[in-house]
């Protein structure tokens, strides 16, 4: 399935009717599908390919090396989850995965709430600032996205800009290793719905994603190379009382004859500070939607999920 396609540059041309287009675009492939592929986003592609290559070479670091980057009290938030840990809501099934996650570092003194330190992998000197630039890419054409999802609401243009300035936004970096014997499962990550506002997905270096229809049926998201895939959070679900929807999605095993091979897949789950409100906006609540969700704020949320997949006690 090619899901909905939008260029950004079109949003960013200055030209109000080509702006005005692209917001309509977008807010009506968020309704329908829930993930639209984007292009022009703004990543440079030489970032995207350092980003794989210092992934792929931690990932391949000996296990006992890479347990030292995993810090148990920070529930799986900065540094390394070894394979295992986690889990769909729901399932207790684990996903056949290891993480690395790499977070916001404030800026102009932002003393809201405390962040943990980022993980420094000193074996590979690239990483962390290759990581560094690649979040503040994402960052920033995030933003420029939820500017267009504003306008679509009814909302002021830059509502967004200052709850995901100094956001609480995760880099993560997936590994899914070979598979090496009988899966008790064909699913390599369960059937699940993102956390956060969106999230962006620059490639994966395998097949695998599936995205579950209105239509009931699971079918396999596909991308031109110079895409990256956004799809609509939870948060944002609760936000709009169900007007956006948080479309649910798996990463299935490949064939047989593939299961000696990796995949890697790196998303960025653009979070907001956790004092956001998530109050449904009063705007998508009506005799024929009447409020769906308590009221709550973006970090309470984050906390009851980071508990029912598993990473928090």
């Amino acid at each position: 399935m090619a899901i909905p396609s939008v260029d950004l540059a079109e949003f960013l041309s200055g030209d109000p009717k080509r702006k005005a287009a692209f917001v309509q675009d977008l807010g009506k492939a968020y309704e329908e599908v829930g993930f639209v592929a984007v292009k022009n986003h703004g990543v440079p592609d030489a970032l995207i390919a350092d980003l794989y290559k210092y992934v792929q070479e931690f990932f391949s670091l000996p296990s006992e090396q890479k347990k030292n980057y995993e810090i148990p009290e920070l529930a799986g938030q900065r540094g390394y989850t070894s394979f295992g840990k986690e889990h769909a809501k729901g399932s207790d099934a684990p996903d056949l995965k290891e993480f690395f996650q790499y977070g916001q570092i404030p800026r102009d003194n932002y003393k809201e709430e405390e962040y943990p330190p980022n993980v420094q992998v000193n074996q590979i000197p690239a990483f962390n600032p290759t990581m560094e630039a690649a979040y503040r890419a994402f960052e920033k054409s995030g933003t420029a996205l939820l500017q267009a999802i504003a306008l679509y609401l009814g909302l002021d243009e830059h509502y967004f800009d200052n709850y995901v300035y100094n956001g609480n936004s995760i880099l993560r970096s997936i590994h899914y290793p070979p598979i090496t014997s009988e899966p008790k499962s064909a699913i390599r990550a369960e059937q699940h719905e993102d956390i956060n506002l969106i999230t962006l997905l620059v490639g994966a270096s395998a097949d695998g994603l599936q995205i579950l229809t209105k239509q009931n049926e699971w079918v396999g998201v596909t991308s031109l190379p110079e895409q990256i895939v956004v799809n609509v959070g939870d948060m944002l679900q609760r936000l709009t009382n169900n007007k956006l929807r948080s479309t649910t999605h798996r990463v299935v095993n490949p064939p047989r004859e593939l299961w000696h091979t990796s995949r890697f897949s790196i998303p960025f789950f653009l979070h907001p500070k956790s004092s956001m409100s998530l109050q449904c906006l009063e705007s998508c609540i009506n005799d024929a939607h009447p409020k769906a969700y308590e009221d709550a704020t973006a970090g309470e949320y984050l906390d009851e999920r980071l508990r029912e997949i598993g990473l928090k006690k």
